[in-house]
């Protein structure tokens, strides 16, 4: 009687992940239906649900052991729903409606995230790829991309009325541009792969704290502060990459180990420099 309660009790939690996946799938879809009523800001709040629970079913499932072929395609076929399908339609009807090419650019967006998803399903079955590279997304991620999707809808929330957050121009190139930015090869750092130093713990408790206000009092100002804020990360993670690239004994290092290293090598340097200026070479040629 125990085992059978045990079994029932694991099989549910087995399904908790599936069924989280299924739930920001139905508030993507809801998202729809908000916009189509003209209410924006369900809408956008639903986007945000659905990225808070894919974010979540991938943990919930690694941590109680349900991962499963089933479990990966349910998450794929969502994320094409809620992170291409759904901020498409959204920002159409709520923005490009009005010029026939808004369809296009949308339709761009749409087809963008698809292949996106394509190639991050075929490159996570690549087992000749080197360790580090799991740390790095290829590109922008699906989720990044709704996000300055929605970030349009938040401009327009937050001024009111038409200018240039609301001219077509400036709409079609953001949406090309974060089209771009998902199909291309840029790397851009895995948010749970990110190390803090024990002695930032403090200040980004702070700053986490400033950014639950923010959520309350300028929802849409903190929107954009996130999406500066990830573009602006790009440089960074294009350099680690490239330096973990250099550096394949640091590979299998944790993250303190590799910041020492960095820190070593940029302090050596200026050395090589100082070395070239005054002519000195070691033996054998090499600086």
């Amino acid at each position: 009687m125990i085992d059978k309660r045990r079994g029932r009790r694991t099989m549910s939690l087995q399904l908790l992940p599936s069924a989280m996946t299924v739930l920001s799938m139905c508030a993507g879809l809801t998202s729809i239906k908000f916009a189509l009523e003209r209410q924006p800001i369900p809408a956008m709040a639903l986007i945000a649900a659905a990225a808070i629970l894919d974010a979540l079913d991938g943990r919930v499932a690694r941590l109680l052991g349900a991962q499963s072929a089933l479990g990966a395609e349910i998450d794929s076929l969502a994320d094409a729903v809620n992170f291409g399908v759904t901020p498409a339609l959204v920002v159409y009807v709520t923005l490009l409606s009005k010029w026939p090419v808004g369809w296009a650019v949308v339709l761009l967006y749409m087809v963008c995230v698809v292949l996106r998803l394509a190639r991050y399903n075929a490159q996570h079955d690549d087992d000749t790829q080197p360790s580090y590279a799991k740390e790095f997304f290829v590109g922008m991620p699906a989720p990044a991309g709704a996000v300055s999707m929605i970030g349009l809808m938040g401009l327009k929330l937050q001024f009111h009325g038409d200018g240039w957050w609301s001219s077509l121009w400036f709409l079609a190139i953001w949406i090309i541009g974060t089209s771009i930015l998902m199909v291309s090869t840029i790397p851009m750092k895995k948010m749970h792969t990110v190390a803090i130093p024990p002695n930032l713990a403090v200040p980004l408790l702070a700053v986490l704290t400033a950014v639950a206000a923010a959520a309350v009092l300028a929802p849409y100002i903190l929107i954009w502060v996130i999406i500066i804020s990830y573009v602006c990360h790009i440089p960074f993670a294009v350099r680690s990459k490239r330096w973990l690239a250099n550096h394949p004994e640091a590979w299998d290092d944790k993250p303190r180990q590799r910041r020492a290293a960095r820190r070593a090598t940029r302090r050596a340097q200026p050395n090589r420099r100082s070395m070239a200026r005054l002519g000195l070479r070691k033996p054998g040629g090499r600086l």
